[in-house]
């Protein structure tokens, strides 16, 4: 899995294309352009305009320049990717994280609807966690007793993926 390192570079002078040959010659690739001025008293932000979420399992770090692991938010993304390979149910994921004491960032309990939700950041994160050492100590616990299928072969049931998840992110 290749790995990415992103920098961000605050311009407060004339922009230089010697900036981009220097960062070209690096390594780096321009991969955004962002733009800001200052509004008029007469123009007012758009409704939402500037409330963009931050990502799950994210904050905002104490020198407000980058985002940095949210160690709770990270504990909840890592329990319903645990029980979501474990196929348990929307309501099961539900219960378990609101019994062990987790809220949404709203502070309301959670539910099925914010947990189907949080699928696609599961998607976004799952790499990341399935290589951690931290994955490969929760999934010993796993049931592995469940026939495991391979990828040259057809699913006999329903949730044979299961198997390829163990493996996956045991390798």
């Amino acid at each position: 899995m290749a790995y990415f390192e992103r920098m961000r570079d605050v311009v407060s002078e004339p922009f230089s294309p010697d900036v981009i040959r220097q960062r070209t010659a690096a390594g780096w690739q321009m991969v955004a352009i962002e733009w800001q001025r200052e509004l008029p008293d007469t123009e007012a932000p758009s409704q939402g305009e500037f409330d963009e979420d931050i990502p799950y399992g994210l904050r905002i770090s104490d020198d407000c320049k980058r985002l940095e692991s949210d160690p709770v938010e990270h504990r909840v993304l890592m329990l319903m990717m645990d029980l979501v390979t474990q196929d348990f149910s929307y309501a099961e994921i539900v219960d378990r994280l609101n019994k062990e004491g987790f809220r949404m960032r709203n502070g309301q309990p959670w539910d099925r609807v914010a947990v189907f939700r949080m699928v696609p950041r599961l998607i976004e994160v799952g790499p990341r966690f399935f290589s951690s050492g931290e994955w490969a100590e929760r999934s010993r616990h796993f049931d592995i007793s469940q026939p495991t299928e391979t990828p040259d072969t057809p699913a006999k049931e329903p949730h044979a993926w299961r198997g390829l998840f163990r493996r996956w992110s045991r390798a």
